[in-house]
C-alpha cells in the first residue's frame, strides 16, 4: 500500500531549524493582472530536499512546476516565502545551481567541447588551463561524447545535444542540478537511453536534483520522491510519494514488482482526479 508523505503547512513546524539541503518555506508566487487583480500561481509551497536526493515534480500544465524551478534557480523572485540552499537564502542565479532545459541552448558556432569549456571558463576562473582541459574531458567521457567533441550542434542528434547540456551543467560542479523536462523533446528510444545515462551519472556522483516531468514512469524510475502538484491557479503540493526501490535501479526489474504498479496507479489516480476537477 502506498503511503504518501504528509505535507504540513503548520507555521510552528516551518519555524523549526532547517534540516534539509534545499528548504522551500511557505512560498507564494502571484502576478498582477491587467484589471488590478492578483493571479496566484503557487500557494504556500513547503518542501525539503536532501543533498544527494533526486526529486521529481509532476502536475498538469499550468500548475507552476516550471515557475517553482525558476524560483529555486534564482531566475524568478517569489512574492513571499524563502528558498534556502545549503544554509544560504536564494536571491539570484548562482553557479551552485545549474539548469538543464528541454531545449538545449547550445551556441551553434561552438563545438561540443567549446560549449562545455565556455561554462567552465566562466565559473571556474581560478582553475589552470590544464585543470580546465581535464574537467572538460572528464565530462565529455561521462556522457559518452568523446567521438563528437569537435562537432558542431547542427552535426549531432537531439539526444547528443541534451547530453552536451547535461555535461555543461555538471562540469562546473554545482551543488544542485535543476532539470525542466530534460527528456521531453526526445523520441522514446533516445529518451530511455538518456534517462539511464543520467541515472548512472547521478548514482556515481550523487547530488541534489530537482526534475520537472509529465511522465509518471520516468519519475518512478529516476526519483527518490515524487512531488504531486494540485492544479493551478493557486497550486500547492498535494502529496509526496516515497519511491521504495534502491539504487542502482533496473527498469525491467522494478516494472515487474507489485510496488511499482501500486505507486504508478496512485500517482495516475491523483493526476486524473485533478484533471477531472479541472474539466
Amino acid at each position: 500500500m502506498i503511503k504518501p508523505t504528509s505535507v504540513s503547512t503548520n507555521a510552528s513546524e516551518r519555524s523549526l531549524p532547517r534540516q534539509g539541503f534545499l528548504e522551500i518555506e511557505n512560498l507564494f508566487k502571484s502576478y498582477r493582472t491587467a484589471d488590478g487583480g492578483e493571479f496566484v500561481v503557487l500557494n504556500g509551497i513547503d518542501l525539503t530536499i536532501g543533498e544527494d536526493e533526486y526529486i521529481s515534480v509532476i502536475g498538469h500544465s499550468g500548475c507552476g512546476k516550471s515557475t517553482l524551478l525558476k524560483i529555486v534557480a534564482g531566475l524568478e523572485k517569489p512574492t513571499s516565502g524563502t528558498v534556502w540552499l545549503d544554509g544560504r537564502e536564494v536571491r539570484k542565479p548562482g553557479s551552485d545551481r545549474m539548469m538543464v532545459f528541454q531545449h538545449y541552448g547550445l551556441l551553434p558556432w561552438l563545438t561540443v567541447r567549446e560549449n562545455i569549456r565556455l561554462a567552465v571558463d566562466e565559473v571556474l576562473k581560478n582553475a589552470t588551463r590544464a585543470e580546465k582541459i581535464s574537467i572538460v574531458n572528464e565530462h565529455l567521457a561521462m556522457v559518452n561524447l568523446n567521438a563528437a567533441a569537435d562537432k558542431y550542434p547542427d552535426e549531432i542528434s537531439g539526444g547528443m545535444k541534451q547530453r552536451v547540456g547535461i555535461a555543461r551543467a555538471l562540469a562546473i560542479r554545482p551543488k544542485m542540478l535543476l532539470m525542466d523536462e530534460p527528456f521531453g523533446a526526445l523520441d522514446a528510444l533516445t529518451r530511455g537511453k538518456l534517462q539511464r545515462q543520467v541515472l548512472n551519472i547521478w548514482e556515481s556522483h550523487k547530488q541534489a536534483v530537482m526534475m520537472i516531468t509529465h511522465d509518471v514512469d520516468e519519475a518512478i524510475y529516476m526519483s527518490d520522491r515524487i512531488v504531486l502538484m494540485t492544479n493551478g491557479p493557486a497550486a500547492t503540493i498535494g502529496e509526496i510519494l516515497e519511491v521504495p526501490f534502491p539504487h542502482p535501479r533496473n527498469r525491467q526489474e522494478i516494472r515487474q514488482s507489485k510496488e511499482y504498479f501500486e505507486l504508478r496507479n496512485h500517482a495516475l489516480n491523483f493526476l486524473d482526479r485533478y484533471f477531472t476537477q479541472d474539466e
